[in-house]
C-alpha cells in the first residue's frame, strides 16, 4: 500500500475486501441444516475407527485396493486429528482401576503379569481435549490373582 500514495488516488488500487466467515447453513442455502454434534462425531470417529482395523486384516494379504482404501481412511484420520478429534485406541495398555473406561468382561489369561486391556470393543473419543465418548475393553487379568483372593 506504501508504494500505491505516490500515484494519484484514481489510480490506486483499493484493499481487498474479504468476505465475512460463512456458516455451512449459508452455503448450502437451507436455514434448517443441522450442526454436527459430539455424538454424531463419536459415532463416526468410531465407524472410522472400525473399518481401519477391519482393513488392517486385509493388508496382509497385500491386496492393491486394500492399501488404496487404507490411504483414504489414513487421510480422513488425519483432517480428524488437525480439526481436534482424538481416537484413541487402549489395545496393549497396562490397565488400572482409576482409568476411565468401560470394562465389558474379565478374562484371565495366565501368561499375563498384570492387569492389560486385551481388546478396545469402542474407542475412547476426544474432541479439543474433553472426552465425548468412553471407551469399552476386555481386560484380561494373570490368572494367579483370582486364586490369591479365593484363598
Amino acid at each position: 500500500m506504501r508504494g500505491q500514495r505516490r500515484y494519484h488516488r484514481e489510480f490506486r488500487i483499493a484493499a481487498p475486501r474479504w468476505p465475512a466467515p460463512v456458516s455451512l447453513a449459508a452455503l448450502v442455502g437451507h436455514a434448517d441444516v443441522p450442526a454436527l454434534g459430539e455424538k454424531d462425531l463419536a459415532d463416526a470417529a468410531t465407524n472410522l475407527w472400525r473399518a481401519q482395523r477391519r482393513l488392517s486384516r486385509l493388508l496382509e494379504e497385500n491386496s492393491r485396493e486394500a492399501k488404496r482404501v487404507d490411504r483414504y481412511l489414513q487421510a480422513t484420520r488425519r483432517a480428524l486429528d488437525e480439526a481436534g478429534l482424538l481416537v484413541q485406541d487402549h489395545d496393549g495398555t497396562k490397565f488400572h482401576p482409576g482409568l476411565s473406561l468401560e470394562v465389558l468382561t474379565m478374562q484371565p489369561v495366565p501368561a499375563l503379569r498384570h492387569e492389560v486391556v486385551l481388546e478396545t470393543v469402542r474407542p475412547s473419543v476426544y474432541l479439543a481435549g474433553h472426552r465425548i465418548q468412553m471407551g469399552q475393553v476386555i481386560v484380561g487379568y494373570p490368572e494367579d490373582v483370582l486364586e490369591d483372593n479365593d484363598a
